[in-house]
């Protein structure tokens, strides 16, 4: 009894000796309050916005490359490695039960343990036993990894969630280049008709000495202008359709299937017009980060529970014999069942140094969502302005094309009146083309902008999904 009573103190002194050291962590999580976010929340977007601009051409590429993108791929192999990570943790939280067996021809040493007729002779020793092994997790250091690979797990799914937005939204970006495209293309080749039917007139002018080489040069360079800018136009079509492809994870046959675009420019999207309050539940890289800081959290507790002992219930049966015929015999059985414990008591600092690299690691989640979340809030704002001010812009715009056409058409009427050169009104007739140009560009960055404000607040994304 004496014995007894002064191991337990000794006990009590070697786990108070086993605590892990005080940490702290460097960074805390951003505070939505903090960044303004007080306001009303957005209304809801559906999971396939894109269906607002009208064109099934654009669903069908969509729809294309959420089934071959390699990113998305990898995104995908990212959340089977999450889970299988996951079925580890968990398995080992479990009982462990293996089977060995063993069977060798040796010679026995005389001089040994084993007496004659067994010792100095060669025999057949044989060993089947099956052996189980129950980590019982007393102080939680595996529940502690198996949370912590959950959260990984569901931080993968996110990613994926993010990934496929993100595809999304370049697919529709790149689309509505293609539109600018063959809407610049179509500005052109109209431009083209005009000034070839001007230079046909000029040149009759010229046959009937109503007018000079110089008008005819003047149409010449205003027709070279044109075509200039349908060659530029025609080659962005075909770097859009390759973007297309590329995004679908599609061959150079791919851009042929694409026909003439029929989007809806101007579609409404149910968007907000400041930064809702619901913006960081909204995003789902903002909840991937989130899960990341929620897995380093579980992975800092692994490390501090390390310190802890380890205690282990083991056991195992099975057959021991010299001899083959001996092996199957009953008095060959042997069995054995007790804990194990395993306690640290020096390590050189190993211990510390992973708990300090957790909590390290810790801050690094926070430090990434801190960031995520400023630049949600910075992005969502910004494609806000930016609607407002293409609203400005555009209606500006189109004041600036009207003047120049009425300026066109007044010029006609003057060239054809003989009162003015038509190399004089070249200047007009190139701005007039910059002009429309410039209407068709805003027209397309405008739904680009409210593409990007989508984007800026999570789509259809919605966490329930994910959980």
């Amino acid at each position: 009894m004496m014995r007894v009573s002064r191991l337990v103190p000794l006990a009590a002194a070697l786990l108070a000796g086993c605590a892990a050291p005080a940490t702290q962590q460097a960074v805390t999580p951003v505070a939505p309050a903090a960044l303004g976010l007080t306001g009303a929340p957005a209304p809801l977007i559906a999971g396939d916005w894109w269906h607002g601009f009208g064109d099934p051409q654009l669903d069908r590429v969509v729809a294309d490359a959420t089934d071959g993108n390699p990113t998305l791929a990898a995104a995908l192999a990212r959340v089977a490695q999450a889970q299988a990570v996951l079925s580890q943790r968990r398995a080992e939280d479990g009982p462990d039960l293996t089977f060995d067996g063993q069977g060798q021809v040796s010679r026995l040493s005389g001089k040994y343990i084993i007496p004659p007729p067994f010792g100095g002779s060669v025999r057949f020793v044989g060993t089947a036993l099956a052996n189980l092994n129950w980590n019982l997790d007393l102080f939680g250091r595996q529940q502690a990894a198996i949370a912590g690979a959950r959260a990984s797990g569901r931080a993968a799914a996110l990613d994926l969630e993010a990934a496929r937005l993100a595809l999304a939204g370049s697919v529709v970006q790149t689309y509505l280049d293609l539109a600018r495209a063959e809407a610049q293309a179509r500005i052109a080749s109209d431009t083209i008709a005009t000034r070839s039917r001007s230079a046909r007139l000029i040149d009759v002018r010229i046959r009937n000495r109503l007018a000079s080489n110089l008008d005819a040069q003047g149409a010449a360079t205003l027709l070279a202008q044109a075509r200039q800018a349908l060659v530029r136009a025609q080659a962005a079509q075909v770097l859009a359709k390759n973007a297309l492809a590329a995004l679908a994870g599609r061959g150079v046959d791919y851009p042929q299937t694409i026909a003439p675009t029929r989007l809806t420019l101007d579609a409404a999207l149910p968007l907000p017009a400041t930064v809702p309050a619901d913006l960081l539940s909204r995003r789902a890289d903002i909840a991937a980060a989130q899960a990341r800081v929620e897995a380093a959290a579980a992975g800092r507790q692994v490390a501090r529970r390390a310190f802890y002992p380890n205690i282990n219930i083991s056991a195992a049966a099975g057959l021991q014999a010299i001899g083959l015929g001996n092996l199957f015999s009953p008095d060959a059985g042997n069995a054995a069942v007790g804990p194990a414990i395993h306690l640290p008591i020096f390590d050189n600092g190993r211990l510390r140094a992973d708990l300090a690299g957790a909590t390290a690691a810790v801050d690094l989640a926070t430090a990434d969502y801190n960031d995520r979340v400023v630049g949600s809030v910075r992005q969502a704002a910004d494609a806000i302005a930016r609607i407002g001010a293409l609203e400005q812009d555009r209606a500006r715009q189109r004041e600036v094309v009207r003047g120049f056409a009425e300026t066109g058409r007044l010029n006609a009427i003057r060239v054809s009146s003989g009162l003015e050169s038509r190399l004089g009104l070249i200047d007009n007739d190139v701005r007039e083309l910059a002009a429309a140009q410039d209407d068709a560009n805003l027209a397309v960055d405008a739904a680009q902008a409210r593409v990007a404000l989508v984007l800026a607040l999570g789509g259809g994304f919605s966490q329930d999904t994910t959980r």
